[in-house]
């Protein structure tokens, strides 16, 4: 496996060929809720305009290119690790460990998989063989599929912050998707944690261990 800090054109070009999986992951940084990841193989024939690192696009445009991905994508899947995964393994290892579910997930097997960051975990294949896989540093703006996978986890875990905020309304989900905000700070000195939190971090567990 190797990690790329910039890509020449030839390398786009030998990228572009064959069935790639763009992987990426979104969660890391909150204090509630899954990590969750995507990977995702896109139809050469059936190019997305405006891909690009969910980050940079605009909450309107994202749920646009979600819709769009699903539509015109060969494949895609999406990969998580649990509140209770994250407390036993660490952030990283989970997050590596949800990559490998999204991957796993693919009904289609792809020749090569590509990493968003600098790290990559070991990918199998249907019959237990390994995947070559390559990690792309900022690859989800230089990547058509880690794009992609970008903002299929984007969409998808800030709709499941939706969701949790219905629930706890007082908490302001909706808003901070579990971030750690002033406003989130404030919510969970007032109200407490409750199971979906991550209580190996540290704000939490400071109040845990109050």
């Amino acid at each position: 496996m190797a990690t790329f800090k910039s890509l020449t054109e030839a390398d786009l070009f030998a990228f572009s060929t064959g069935l790639i999986a763009g992987v990426d992951e979104v969660g890391r940084g909150p204090l509630v809720g899954d990590v969750v990841t995507a990977a995702v193989i896109l139809d050469p024939c059936k190019p997305i305009i405006g891909l690009n690192d969910s980050k940079k696009l605009t909450e309107k445009r994202r749920e646009v290119l979600f819709d769009e991905i699903c539509t015109k994508a060969l494949c895609y899947h999406v990969g998580r690790a649990s509140p209770a995964e994250i407390d036993e393994l660490n952030i990283l290892h989970a997050t590596m460990l949800a990559m490998q579910r999204a991957v796993a997930g693919l009904n289609i097997a792809p020749e090569l998989v590509l990493v968003d960051g600098n790290r990559s975990p070991v990918f199998l294949a249907h019959n237990g063989a390994g995947l070559i896989s390559h990690s792309i540093i900022k690859g989800d703006g230089l990547i058509a599929s880690i794009s992609a996978a970008s903002i299929i986890a984007k969409v998808t875990r800030d709709r499941e912050m939706d969701v949790l905020d219905a629930a706890y309304p007082q908490y302001g989900f909706a808003k901070h998707k579990g971030y750690p905000t002033k406003a989130h700070f404030e919510a969970i000195a007032e109200h407490g944690v409750f199971e979906q939190y991550r209580k190996s971090f540290k704000p939490v567990k400071a109040i845990l261990d109050r």
